[in-house]
């Protein structure tokens, strides 16, 4: 059976003000079935360990995402002209209890899984992360990553609490769900309490990329040897806002000065097409810490990158 391929309404059919806010403009469907990729709305916040805020992130981001449109004139990338694309709405967590929206969220991406579909998550705070993986596991088994962020997110806990968004690599590397030999962090910055805030990664086979190595310079070289070390099996794409500066992206949680540029962002996530990419994911945009909404409209520019860079997308 032909699939359907959804296009993003035009901005000649309905005001970009006007409409139901979906990402992209895409349908709003009940399901994923059918499709070959879906954008997934987490709205947590409770995982964070600063400002809170992140569950406002996906309805911002779809609010911002109305300038976009279907084909990228950089790269040529037409993913609506090749894939069925839809917004299949958010995950309802609940947002009194973190392990048990934790485990809502993976029962919820069990059925993405199950239907053969590529989520791309807006996020919610980086905790989100670990039941994805979780539920990628399932189907991919071990895991490659490109993880670009301002911290490597590999806390042994906080406050105690084996589950927040600073804890999301370091139980995902326990539970097994990582192919360390395969894992990228890039953006990695500021101060930590000792030495082995990074180096914990270093010793599980990451390449661990610090945003100093960045400054001044393009990131294709660099991108040339992230697809060498990750390829060859499934990847995950996560991509935390505060891996940017925050002088492009000031509305996160945990800003962090010195990091990536936009340009450097999209270098990055371009670079990752050839890979074997079965999910991804853009977290930390806290639109209350956004007054221009800046940072969601990057955030929402970022997951449009990451759409067309997904296998079997066409290039015209």
């Amino acid at each position: 059976m032909d699939k359907t391929l959804h296009q993003p309404l035009g901005g000649n059919e309905m005001p970009r003000f006007g409409g139901i806010a979906t990402m992209l403009r895409l349908p709003h469907l009940q399901s994923a079935e059918g499709l070959d990729a879906a954008f997934v709305g987490v709205p947590l916040d409770i995982g964070t360990s600063l400002r809170s805020g992140t569950r406002f992130g996906p309805r911002q981001i779809r609010a911002e995402s109305v300038m976009i449109r279907p084909y990228n004139m950089a790269t040529g990338a037409a993913p609506f002209d090749s894939l069925s694309i839809a917004d299949i709405g958010d995950v309802a967590i609940n947002t009194f209890n973190l392990l048990d929206a934790v485990r809502i969220i993976e029962e919820a991406y069990d059925n993405i899984v199950e239907h053969n579909v590529i989520p791309l998550t807006l996020g919610g705070d980086h905790t989100i992360t670990l039941p994805i993986l979780r539920a990628l596991h399932k189907k991919h088994g071990k895991i490659g990553l490109v993880h670009i962020d301002a911290h490597a997110d590999v806390n042994d806990h906080m406050f105690g609490e084996k589950i927040a968004h600073g804890t999301t690599f370091r139980r995902a590397v326990e539970e097994g769900l990582l192919d360390c030999d395969r894992v990228v962090q890039i953006g990695l910055r500021a101060q930590g309490y000792t030495a082995d805030d990074f180096n914990w990664s270093r010793r599980q086979g990451f390449r661990v990329v610090q945003a100093e190595e960045c400054w001044h310079k393009s990131l294709e070289p660099l991108m040339a040897e992230v697809r060498e070390k990750v390829g060859g099996g499934p990847v995950y794409l996560s991509f935390d806002i505060d891996g940017i500066d925050p002088a492009w992206a000031p509305g996160t949680g945990t800003p962090e000065i010195g990091g990536l540029t936009t340009i450097q962002a999209m270098e990055i996530i371009r670079g990752c097409h050839g890979l074997d990419l079965i999910g991804c994911d853009l977290v930390e945009v806290s639109p209350p810490y956004d007054t221009t909404g800046n940072t969601s409209l990057l955030g929402a520019n970022l997951l449009f990158e990451m759409l067309c860079v997904l296998p079997g997308v066409v290039r015209r």
